[in-house]
This record gives C-alpha cells, sequence and structure tokens, in this order.
C-alpha cells in the first residue's frame, strides 16, 4: 500500500519538476527568439502556437510520470499509472477553476483530456520494454 502511494506521488512529482523545469527554460527563450510576438508572460499564456509546444513537452512529462509510477509500482503498473493520471487531471481542474484567466479554457480541457492517456502510454511503454528484455 505505501509503495502504491509513494509510486503515485513520484509519478505527480516528475511530471511536476520536469514540465516545469522546461517551462522555465522554454518561456524566456521564446520570448526573446520572438520578441515582438511575445513581449510578455501574458503574450505567452494566450498565443496558440506556444500552447502546441507546451503540449508536446508536458504530454511528455506526463508520460515520464507514468513511466516513474509504473516503474516503481510492484503490481498492477499501468493501473497505478492511470490512477495517477486521474489525480493530476483533478489537480489540473482544480487550477482551472481557481485561475482560469492563466490560460483559454480550451486549453485547460485539452490538457486535462490528455493527461490519463499519456499516464497510461508511460506505464504501457515501461511494460512493454520489460516484456522485450524478457524474451
Amino acid at each position: 500500500m505505501i509503495r502504491s502511494i509513494v509510486a503515485v506521488i513520484a509519478g505527480i512529482v516528475t511530471l511536476a519538476v520536469t514540465s516545469f523545469a522546461i517551462e522555465e527554460a522554454a518561456n524566456p527563450l521564446l520570448m526573446k527568439l520572438f520578441p515582438h510576438t511575445l513581449p510578455d508572460e501574458a503574450a505567452l499564456n494566450h498565443n496558440t502556437a506556444v500552447k502546441l509546444i507546451t503540449f508536446g513537452y508536458t504530454a511528455l512529462c506526463i508520460a515520464a510520470g507514468g513511466f516513474v509510477t509504473a516503474w516503481i509500482a510492484r503490481k498492477s503498473k499501468v493501473i497505478h499509472a492511470v490512477v495517477m493520471g486521474v489525480i493530476q487531471a483533478g489537480l489540473t481542474t482544480y487550477v482551472m477553476i481557481e485561475r482560469p484567466n492563466l490560460a483559454p479554457r480550451w486549453a485547460w480541457l485539452l490538457g486535462i483530456v490528455m493527461t490519463v492517456p499519456m499516464a497510461w502510454l508511460g506505464a504501457a511503454l515501461l511494460v512493454w520494454r520489460n516484456d522485450v528484455k524478457a524474451q
């Protein structure tokens, strides 16, 4: 039971740390590369191209969180990752409700919808890798 909880928390921490670290590097870089289009943080939050870039790396970070969750979990690796995804989707929903102007509604909803499938994918990749190694 404790290992299951640790696995889920580790997955959430993994996806949060990696996505925030990438964002800390990417946002200033994008503002420097495109100063007329992205003069400040507000422009970043409402630019469709930036949001699509953000979805790309966020999806990878969620998959990494699912992978870590599955790696730590002893049994039912994919189920643990899906639980991690559901919890993260709930946390994202909470932030969307509390800070709705942080991003467009479509961006929030797309992020919530992609969380569980990407967490599942991360775990499925670990299980597949382990199956290939076992052969």
